[in-house]
């Protein structure tokens, strides 16, 4: 999708959401101490990072208990609230913020961690071409069950595909998807993001 596409979807989502935002944040501040949102450095496009905001589900200070930056399926360090938000990727609403600010699109590979990136090989770096995405092929072809590299490679053959018609599609899925309680973003919980 075009720039002035994504930030026009952007802009409405973020007003037609900004109930349910304001709710979550309500709910989040309720029940525990510490900031609503969470930011935490990302890799963008051609490599360059980014502050990425979600609102928290986590106990304040959780990078620095258990398995640090990364998530594992019943965490304790996952809130109530957190959880909740996590089934229907509610917390990934701050990204819309993302998205007006340029940093990512809303379709496109998820936006990974430095340390990940340091990993890539040279065919999965061109991951890195093109904005990162609330949501992606990856999200909507398999997610968990399907093993690191293989979602990479997913990514990387958006990259080499990526169309009106493709992001459409993807669109679509990622609503289905949110519809049924799925969430998009389960394999959040074993990558750390």
């Amino acid at each position: 999708m075009s720039r002035a596409l994504d930030f026009v979807l952007a802009a409405a989502l973020l007003v037609v959401t900004a109930p349910l935002l304001a709710v979550a944040a309500l709910a989040i501040r309720l029940e525990s101490k510490g900031p609503v949102f969470y930011r935490q450095r990302r890799v963008g496009r051609h490599g360059h990072p980014f502050e990425l905001l979600k609102l928290r589900t986590m106990v304040p200070g959780a990078e620095a208990m258990g398995a640090g930056i990364y998530v594992v399926e019943g965490d304790p360090r996952i809130t109530r609230i957190g959880r909740l938000l996590r089934r229907f990727s509610l917390d990934e609403l701050p990204n819309l913020i993302n998205v007006l600010g340029g940093d990512m699109a809303i379709v496109g590979p998820r936006p990974t961690v430095q340390e990940q990136v340091d990993r890539y090989t040279e065919r999965q770096l061109r991951r890195l071409e093109v904005k990162p995405g609330i949501t992606g092929w990856a999200q909507i072809n398999g997610r968990t069950s399907l093993p690191w590299p293989e979602r990479i490679e997913l990514d990387v053959w958006y990259v080499e595909h990526r169309s009106l018609r493709l992001d459409l599609r993807i669109l679509a899925r990622s609503a289905r998807m949110l519809a049924s309680g799925r969430g998009l973003y389960s394999e959040d919980l074993k990558q750390g993001w």
